[in-house]
């Protein structure tokens, strides 16, 4: 083989995934073996998803050394140093890409890859293959040949990094071809998914990249741009699923499903007038969501809609850049509800200049909207972003970078952990008792299960006033 394609993403040896079970199977490397073999290139997918690493060290130790490629992320970079330096110790030339390895070049090549791939990696990794033929790693005319390949960078002769020009981006995603999902165990992924959730999903994309300025966002893979498919070629690939794996779900992974809505109203027509419909659940943001838009959904078979609120609070909003109200949010989750489609938000604790009064904001902002899931987070800042770079002079790692991941920093000054807890028991009690309708002229057991929440209410505003002072050094 020419090339192996990996990833870090170890379900079985992560005791919050095992709690999730919805994996998802790694879209990026398999675009790229698909574009390679169509080139004829001899890549193999080692999918680390249901496998033990141990299992993927032997096969680097046994097999005649050729180059591997690992994708990284943020929350895999621990697992994908120690492949790379497995890797290396067999002998293999090693490559990294993905949206953590372009943000952190120099570390990645010091643990142990010989060049990180910068953008979209399939025209990039297919030059590159050609120039890695060029001579062994660190020679004169593999660094030559390495230097006329966009898109790349990799140690000079001095131990300087060299970062070659950026590569252009892929101007027509139709040509392409779709995933190469038989290198893996699809039927694996849905009977996981059936066996957990009593449906089986498959994943897709309809576009690449996301034009939108969020400043805590990362855009180190597509920068804002984005390139959409044309809805025929979309609908070609959902009903081959349909028939292939016979999934009951799927998740459309876009970064934002309805952002083109013309785009949307032709790939809806065209699903009718095949007799196509799958459920399925998607991302949007709230200025892109209206009453055509969300009939559209429903009538598509969306039986959950994620929306990013991040905050109640419009000034913290503002700061984010967001460019979304929170009328419009709590307007947006009132429509999927309206139309039978579940809302889910995402909410952002500790931003950049958030206080008390937003944590309030965002606590009675929640109560109104009432989506029917909410997920919160405490904001950590992601290399390469405007959001690291306003706060790095303040940002400590509890980790080694090769241990960690950006979830490990703490921002100096900012409140403490158990604030943010308190707020979090907040919100999830206000809003709990405010579905049950304040425990007024319910049963004695609603009654005690109201009485219990304001309790809580009260050790969380407690707790938040005497944690206030408490900030990270």
């Amino acid at each position: 083989m020419d090339l192996l394609l990996t990833h870090g993403y170890f379900l079985y040896e992560d005791p919050k995934e095992l709690q999730v079970m919805k994996p998802y199977v790694p879209l990026g490397i398999l675009y790229i073996a698909s574009h390679l073999r169509a080139k004829g290139v001899a890549v193999e997918v080692f999918d680390t998803t249901f496998s033990r690493r141990e299992e993927l060290f032997e096969l680097l130790r046994s097999n005649p050394p050729a180059v591997l490629g690992v994708y990284g992320n943020l929350m895999t970079r621990p697992n994908v140093v120690e492949i790379l330096r497995a890797a290396k110790d067999a002998g293999w030339k090693t490559v990294a890409g993905g949206p953590e390895p372009g943000a952190y070049i120099e570390e990645y090549l010091e643990a142990g890859a010989d060049v990180v791939v910068i953008g979209e990696g399939e025209v990039t990794v297919e030059e590159l293959l050609a120039a890695l033929k060029a001579g062994r790693i660190g020679s004169v005319e593999s660094r030559q040949a390495l230097a006329r390949v966009n898109g790349i960078a990799f140690l000079g002769e001095d131990g300087s990094i060299h970062r070659t020009p950026a590569r252009a981006q892929i101007p027509d995603l139709d040509r392409q071809p779709w995933p190469l999902r038989e290198a893996v165990d699809i039927p694996r992924y849905i009977q996981v998914w059936r066996e957990h959730h009593g449906m089986g999903s498959v994943s897709l994309i309809t576009a690449r990249g996301c034009p939108y300025h969020c400043r805590w966002c990362s855009h180190e893979v597509f920068g804002k741009t984005h390139r959409r498919r044309k809805p025929s070629s979309v609908v070609d690939e959902l009903e081959w699923l349909m028939n292939r794996y016979r999934s009951d779900m799927a998740w459309m992974a876009d970064d934002v499903f309805t952002i083109h809505h013309g785009w949307l109203f032709e790939y809806a027509a065209e699903m009718k007038r095949r007799g196509l419909r799958l459920p399925f659940e998607c991302i949007s943001r709230a200025d892109r969501l209206n009453a055509r838009v969300m009939d559209t959904l429903a009538e598509l078979g969306c039986f959950r809609l994620w929306i990013g609120s991040e905050s109640g609070s419009q000034r913290v909003l503002d700061a984010m850049q967001r460019g979304v109200t929170v009328e419009q949010v709590r307007a947006a989750t009132a429509l999927a509800k309206s139309r039978g489609i579940k809302a889910g938000m995402f909410l952002m604790w500790g931003y950049q200049g958030e206080e008390v009064e937003d944590i309030e904001a965002t606590v009675e902002h929640v109560k109104l909207a009432n989506p029917d899931v909410f997920f919160t987070t405490v904001a950590y800042p992601i290399k390469g972003t405007p959001y690291f770079d306003e706060v790095s002079s303040r940002v400590v790692s509890l980790k080694s970078w090769a241990d960690g991941s950006d979830r490990d920093y703490r921002i100096r000054g900012r409140h403490s952990r158990r604030f943010y807890q308190y707020a979090d028991q907040l919100l999830r009690s206000e809003v709990e008792l405010s579905r049950m309708g304040n425990g007024a002229g319910r049963d004695p057991d609603s009654n005690l299960a109201a009485a219990e929440l304001r309790e809580q209410i009260a050790q969380a505003r407690s707790g938040l006033r005497a944690s206030f002072a408490e900030v990270e050094a």
